[in-house]
């Protein structure tokens, strides 16, 4: 059975609730839910309900809310049995305030987190030696800011190394200027990353805020990958693999459009499963949309489970020489 390594970090997520803000606590005060999200946990997620098998890679705290998030993957077959669990730390955690016309705004709590230790532990090594045990490693722009200059490089040369056996690696773009000192230093790990992976997913408005100004034909010149996903701000990608290119459009919304969050990472779950079940890039991109367009529809990342949509059954994948 074909299998992923997501790797990055998840959070505590407060959220405001519905009803704003209560009397005597001024603007943007009141109640607040209290979930967790994090970009490619989102992605294992939909991944494992896709029936593709899945381990997620981070470091927890050995509090009682990493342990909740232990159970809540557990429980939506997320495997993590690589998860680090570090005493005396926590998860990193982040809040939403929504304002009267729905904008939403962003506050994190996260320079202290577990997950920023993950490259630096005593089972590091044995950590990033387990890449070469699957066929597809995906990480997204997200968990490279959280590492720095050199838990990034131990990280890449632990994927170039799972590269000669067999492994994929598939990077998302997904950019938060937030998490950079600066951009020069997002343009160069970018770089980076493009040259170790095989297949890029991307979109317009991660490339655009790195090179502002740029055609798309400029901004899918810089990714030198052999497979490149890049999804315009209207609902359609641009294809690139060996063999030509091709424009793959949604299928028009039927349902509103309720929450835009995890769109990209459910678009990356399908997209994936999809080419490990044998699709070819074309159909995996109309699966991607598939699934974006449902979650969209939903609030918060994750959709409930009765909302996915129906199993296909693709072609048998190739599967791997037993090599290690």
């Amino acid at each position: 059975m074909a299998s992923v390594a997501c790797i990055g970090e998840c959070m505590v997520e407060l959220r405001q609730a519905q009803g704003g803000a209560s009397a005597g606590q001024g603007q943007g005060g009141g109640l607040y839910s209290r979930g967790f999200g994090g970009d490619t946990l989102n992605t294992a997620v939909y991944l494992a309900r896709l029936e593709v098998k899945v381990d997620y890679l981070t470091a927890l705290g050995d509090d009682g809310l990493s342990d909740e998030m232990i159970a809540a993957w557990n429980a939506e077959g997320v495997g993590t049995r690589r998860v680090m669990r570090l005493a005396g730390k926590l998860p990193g955690l982040y809040m939403i305030q929504t304002d009267a016309k729905g904008e939403r705004q962003f506050f994190h709590w996260r320079d202290s987190a577990a997950a920023r230790e993950l490259m630096k532990l005593p089972e590091t090594d044995e950590l990033l030696n387990s890449l070469t045990s699957y066929d597809i490693v995906y990480l997204s722009a997200i968990t490279l800011s959280i590492y720095d200059a050199g838990g990034r490089e131990r990280l890449f040369t632990a994927i170039k190394r799972a590269r000669l056996l067999g492994t994929r690696f598939v990077f998302d773009t997904n950019f938060r200027a937030r998490g950079w000192p600066d951009r020069d230093v997002a343009r160069e790990v970018f770089a980076a990353a493009f040259a170790a992976a095989d297949i890029v997913l991307t979109s317009t408005e991660d490339l655009l805020a790195l090179y502002p100004g740029e055609s798309h034909e400029q901004l899918m010149a810089r990714i030198p990958t052999p497979e490149l996903v890049f999804r315009l701000t209207e609902p359609v990608s641009l294809l690139r693999f060996p063999g030509g290119t091709h424009e793959v459009r949604a299928e028009p919304m039927i349902e509103p459009v309720v929450d835009t969050t995890a769109a990209g990472d459910s678009f990356a779950a399908a997209y994936i499963a999809a080419r490990l079940g044998g699709s070819d890039p074309v159909e995996a991109a109309q699966a991607g949309h598939r699934l974006a367009s449902l979650v969209i529809c939903y609030p918060g990342a994750i959709i409930p489970g009765y909302a996915m949509p129906p199993k296909k059954r693709h072609r048998p994948a190739a599967t791997r020489q037993a090599t290690k």
